[in-house]
Order: C-alpha cells, then structure tokens, then sequence
C-alpha cells in the first residue's frame, strides 16, 4: 500500500524533495501550494500525484507532511494543523534554515497525533521556484533533523528511511547549536555577500565601468546575494539575535583588521592571512560537514567552442567521475580556468595525469 505524503510549498526545496521521493514509486505525493501556475506545473510534470487547494483536506489525507514554506508561513501552517481531526498518526517535518521558532510552536502542539521532527537539508541554489528543482539536489549534503524532547527515536528512524531516498547525510542536532551554526556558515555570509554588492553599487557612482571588472573573486563570493530577498528576509527575523551578535563580532573583526593595514603590520598580516587560508582549505578534509572533501583540478582552456566539452568528455573516456564542474574565470579571447571536482583523492590524481598528458596545464590549487 503507497504512503501518502503531503509537500506543503512547491519551491526548489519542496519541488527537488518531492523529485526524489517520486522516484521509489512507493508514495503518493500530494501537492499545497498557494501559486496555482506552480501547481499546475507539478502536476504536467508529474512531480507530484495530485493537488489540493485546501491546507486541511490534503492534510487528512497523509501520513507524513513535509513543510517547504517560508519560515513564519510554516509557522503559521503549524498551528492550523493542530486542529486538524485527524484519525491517524503523523509525522510532521519541516526544511527551515532557522529551527528556534519552528521547534518553539512545535512544543505548543496539543494534537495527540502528530509527531513533529524539524528537517534542514542543507542544499540549494540562487535559483529560486519549482521550475529550477532537481531530484539530485541533496545528494551527499548534510540533512539535519531536530526531533522534540517528546519525539520518539523509532519515528526518527522512521523519517530518515523515508527521505534516504534524496541520498543525504543525516545529523541529529539540538535547536540552538543547529542555528549557531546555520548562522555562521550560511547566514551571516549572505548577510556580508549583499553589502559587499551594496558598497559596488555605491563605487559605481564614481567608476562606471566597475561593473564590467566585476568578476572572478567578486561573482564568487557574492552569488548568493541573488538569492530570494524575501525568503532571507524571513531567516534574518526568525535568527535576529544570532545575526546581531555576529555583526557585532564581525565589526570588532573588522576594526582588527583595519589596525593590521593602518599600522602595517605585514607580519601579523601575513600570520591573520595564512591562517584564513589554512583553515579554509581544512574544512573538507573530513566528511564531517556540509562542505564535502575537496579534490580539485583547475584547468586552463580556451575560450572556444567545445574547449570545456573536450576535457570533460577525455576524463568520461577513462570512466572518471566528476561531481562537479565550475568556471571560474571566462574572457573572450582568453583562457578560463576550469574547476573539476572528484569523488576521491585516486580520481583527482589519474584525471590530473591524463589531462597533463594530453596537453593541458593544470594545477591542484589556484
């Protein structure tokens, strides 16, 4: 007998969610959203069973609800659910960046039936909406789940056979270290990324053809400042206490760093330098965390057409496998820099002997 499981909000997260769970053949998946146009687009594509335009009827239908709204919509959701009748036993997931609000109405919920455990996969993209999903989104990240002090660890494992199917890494946190940690990695970097955008924006006014030398370094380091506006918006509020308290540690930072150029002080400089680089490049040395090991090649080709098509093909010729490409640099007329990244430190060093040998200049570091 398939399972029932309703997917509140079909954005990028609900939408790749919804991808993944389609594909075992074992669910009928029930869609809720507010946005008839992507409704209707889940349903041509059948990304999802069937649809209801009613929160409560799709509600009574499932055994699992997954949450995949904005935070203070699923908050809202939350306690509409609480007065659902419902005549069978549910488990009730989210995938909110912020876990404190969500898992304080959590602990209000009276309704016998619902065994609430708060879900981050900590995945995404600067895309935004159910047209840009991907049933592989999730594969290898880190899926965190934060049960309630009344949930029990048998309904834990229960959720995690369900969502195995997005191939994710699954961490059990408590509410406040998730969010500690949410907002130093995630949060308060799109927090810096968009006013480092704003200050461009206010040099432009001086040099006008400051947006034509934006990139490399630039582009990479605020992309995520594309981001959904309001979505992050939504985090800031519910994570307001967290972000005015890195701010305050990030202007303490940033006056150190003044004193540093003010003062030249090259060697304590080039000491605050080395040890950012030596950090940086440690954090995926172990599969601890969301950033997965690096095993990096940078490539140089040209800006022609099928330059990175050849590289990527030569290695497909030897069965490598690539978990990812990037370019990290494309002028015309030029060379770009071409970033390979592979399962294995074994991958990394055969696909750097092949392209050497085929002719390529390729580095391990950049």
């Amino acid at each position: 007998m398939k399972q029932t499981i309703l997917v509140a909000g079909l954005g990028l997260i609900g939408g790749s969610l919804a991808k993944a769970l389609a594909t075992t053949k074992q669910h009928h998946l029930i869609g809720f959203d507010t946005n008839e146009q992507t409704i209707k687009y889940a349903l041509n594509n059948e990304i999802i069973n069937s649809a209801e335009v009613d929160f409560k009827t799709a509600a009574l239908k499932a055994k699992v609800i997954i949450f995949a709204t904005p935070i203070s919509e699923t908050i809202k959701l939350m306690k509409e659910l609480n007065d659902v009748p419902f005549t069978q036993d549910v488990i009730v997931t989210d995938v909110s960046s912020v876990k404190g609000s969500i898992i304080e109405q959590a602990n209000k919920l009276t309704n016998r039936h619902i065994t609430f455990i708060g879900g981050h996969p900590m995945a995404g993209s600067h895309k935004t909406g159910i047209e840009a999903a991907k049933q592989h989104l999730f594969e290898n990240a880190i899926y965190v789940l934060i049960p309630t002090q009344a949930c029990r660890d048998d309904k834990v494992e229960q959720l995690k056979t369900i969502l195995s199917v997005t191939n994710s890494h699954f961490l059990v946190l408590k509410p406040e270290e998730h969010d500690e940690m949410t907002s130093v990695i995630s949060h308060f970097p799109h927090l810096i990324a968009s006013s480092l955008v704003h200050q461009a924006r206010k040099w432009e006014r001086k040099h006008s053809y400051l947006p034509n030398l934006a990139a490399g370094g630039f582009r990479d380091i605020t992309r995520i400042a594309s981001s959904n506006p309001e979505m992050w918006e939504d985090i800031f509020y519910h994570n307001r206490d967290k972000m005015v308290q890195l701010l305050d540690e990030w202007v303490t930072e940033m006056k150190e760093m003044k004193r540093l150029i003010v003062e030249e002080d090259k060697f304590r400089m080039i000491d605050y330098l080395k040890e950012a680089k030596e950090y940086r490049d440690g954090l995926g040395v172990t599969q601890r965390g969301a950033i997965p090991s690096f095993h990096d090649l940078f490539v140089d080709v040209k800006d022609e057409p099928g330059a990175i098509a050849k590289v990527i093909q030569l290695l497909a010729n030897y069965e490598i496998s690539i978990t990812n490409t990037r370019i990290l640099e494309i002028r015309e007329g030029i060379s770009g820099v071409l970033r390979l990244s592979f399962p294995t430190k074994e991958a990394q060093e055969k696909s750097y002997a092949i392209l050497i040998e085929n002719g390529y200049e390729v580095s391990k570091d950049l």
